[in-house]
């Protein structure tokens, strides 16, 4: 019997209740490794149970992922109406009330179809920006069957390179994000693998690649890297560092390079074979047998192993790809994060500068369209053991470095917090709290609520009046600091209630992008409240809250955050921190 972890329950949950009030199209974001396609099984499971006349079409663009969704479908219910549609597997079984599809398959098929309730797609960060590709063409026409089709997106990365966030700009097909699971929470849970990053000596030049469509140049990067001297230093590195790691990803930058990467570890005495796009089904599927059963130790492969690629074992990532996409460089550091016996962790080796470019994967967001800047994340490395880590961290947190206290000529501020995720927050008192009401020209308005902790505050907006997940969002913090009272409608009327609100005794603060988040609360017990209970895993799912964070950097009407408060206030996310 599968079981579903509590923020698989959540995601489900959330669902539901972005529905209860929105009709748009959502998308929910659980990390690779997070468990999507048992997600996807069970909500379909609970949707047709309760309707059993509801169509649903399940649509990705890998054939790995098709056969991955259906067997997961059947697993969690043997019984369930369930068929597939994808030419590379050599089925078309049209008319399944629960059909697993290709796009590639079906795109021009839709009258085929027929009449569909639901679309599910896995992966949706693939689906281009513009209106006119077969994804879009195919949603529409199914549209015309039912005006009332609602689209749903499952991804690990709600971002495309250049465009910005899956629900932003003038063609987004999805509108909101129904929830997210922060990797960070499922790593610190024990649902994903760590990650440790190590600063090779040897070091990719891109300086002179140029840009197009918001990553290098793919020939002139193939170019730039593929020399046989660099190759050579590169795999000897790999090879010292993987001693003791059995199960080997390099991630090359053109056919060529990854060619002459896995003729360098052959030099070497250490068995690697290579994917691409084009290897035969037959060949591939050999391939990555063998390297699951470790009689292969290490793949090389331009980006083909980023989806629908399920290896837990492996333990050594390479990154010999520099990209400029955040979407792709959390894919690839992605596949090292599934559980496996024996595994304590999977190292990353970041030969491409990928790491210092984008920062943690947990924190990673990509650039607006037209926004400047950039530079490398603030990093440093720990002398003792070479790990890439903040800039301002006080403490290694692979080996326990500590880092010379460094002089400061003014009282510590939040500035001292690390800048990348540390693995625990930092508790901090709170000596006091203020509520007041916040607006952006032309958007809703906010309850702006600020913690005093000593020198430096802290700030959060909850969205009361906003709509979706992020008055969602705004009802778990109301429920969670005003226990057994009636969430307010409007910013005014929760000013007005606001002594009703219990002051936490302390709030833990951990970095986000460039600013912080306030990831948990303390409550001092009061003899006259009651706790308020955790929701129920069982009955009726749109009565369970959903539990993430929103985007670092921005306020819920879309405003980067800044700075308000002295010396050098911290700031949390637009609509608040995680409750």
């Amino acid at each position: 019997m599968l079981t579903l972890r509590p923020y698989q329950e959540t995601a489900i949950a959330s669902i539901y209740k972005y529905y209860e009030k929105n009709s748009g199209n959502c998308c929910v974001v659980i990390p690779t490794a997070g468990g999507k396609s048992l997600v996807m099984a069970s909500f379909i499971e609970g949707v047709l149970k309760a309707w059993p006349d509801q169509r649903i079409l399940i649509v990705t663009h890998v054939r790995e992922l098709i056969a991955q969704n259906h067997a997961e479908m059947i697993g969690l219910w043997p019984d369930a109406p369930a068929g597939i549609y994808s030419a590379g597997l050599g089925k078309r079984d049209a008319k399944a009330r629960i059909l697993f599809a290709g796009i590639q398959s079906i795109h021009r098929r839709a009258a085929e179809i027929g009449h569909t309730d639901l679309v599910l797609i896995d992966e949706a960060h693939l689906i281009p920006g513009n209106s006119s590709t077969m994804y879009r063409r195919f949603l529409d026409a199914l549209k015309c069957i039912n005006p009332a089709l609602k689209v749903i997106g499952l991804t690990a990365t709600p971002f495309r390179t250049g465009s910005g966030m899956l629900h932003e700009g003038k063609d987004a097909l999805f509108t909101d994000i129904a929830y997210e699971a922060p990797v960070r929470d499922l790593i610190d849970a024990g649902y994903l693998s760590p990650l440790v990053s190590k600063q090779p000596a040897t070091r990719l030049d891109v300086s002179k690649v140029g840009t197009r469509a918001g990553d290098f140049i793919a020939r002139d990067l193939a170019v730039a890297v593929d020399h046989e001297a660099t190759t050579r230093a590169a795999v000897n590195e790999i090879i010292d560092y993987g001693k003791d790691r059995k199960s080997w990803l390099a991630f090359c930058s053109g056919v060529e390079h990854s060619h002459h990467v896995a003729q360098e570890f052959d030099r070497q005495g250490i068995t690697c074979r290579t994917i691409f796009g084009d290897t035969p089904k037959d060949e591939r599927d050999a391939i990555i047998a063998a390297f699951k059963r470790g009689e292969i130790r290490a793949l090389a492969s331009m980006g083909v192993l980023t989806t629908g690629f399920n290896a837990p074992g492996v333990d050594l990532i390479a990154l010999l790809r520099p990209t400029k996409s955040a979407g792709l460089y959390v894919q690839m550091v992605g596949r090292g994060t599934r559980l496996a016996p024996g595994k304590e962790n999977c190292l990353v080796l970041d030969f491409a500068g990928n790491v210092r470019r984008h920062g943690p994967i947990d924190l990673v967001r990509p650039k607006r369209p037209g926004e400047g800047g950039g530079g490398d994340a603030p990093t440093k490395l720990c002398p003792e053991c070479e790990s890439i880590i903040a800039l301002s961290a006080t403490e290694c947190p692979d080996c326990g470095y500590e880092f010379p206290a460094r002089e400061v000529k003014i009282a510590p501020t939040a500035a001292a917090l690390p800048i990348l995720s540390p693995k625990t927050p930092q508790w901090l008192q709170v000596s006091g709290v203020s509520y007041s009401r916040h607006r952006k020209p032309g958007g809703r308005p906010s309850l702006k609520v600020i913690y005093h902790c000593g020198l430096t505050s802290y700030s959060e907006w909850v969205c009361i009046e906003h709509q979706g997940y992020a008055r969602q969002k705004a009802a778990d913090w109301w429920r969670k600091c005003a226990p057994g009272t009636k969430v307010p409608l409007s910013v005014d009327e929760a000013i007005a209630q606001a002594s009703r609100l219990a002051i936490p005794s302390d709030i833990s603060v951990r970095p986000s992008g460039r600013y912080f988040e306030i990831s948990g609360y303390r409550f001092d017990p009061c003899p006259n409240s009651t706790p308020a209970s955790a929701p129920s895993a069982t009955g009726n799912l749109a009565a369970l809250a959903g539990s993430t964070r929103y985007s670092p950097s921005r306020t819920s009407d879309g405003t980067k955050a800044a700075n308000t408060s002295a010396p050098a206030p911290a700031r949390t996310s637009a609509t608040g921190g995680q409750v």
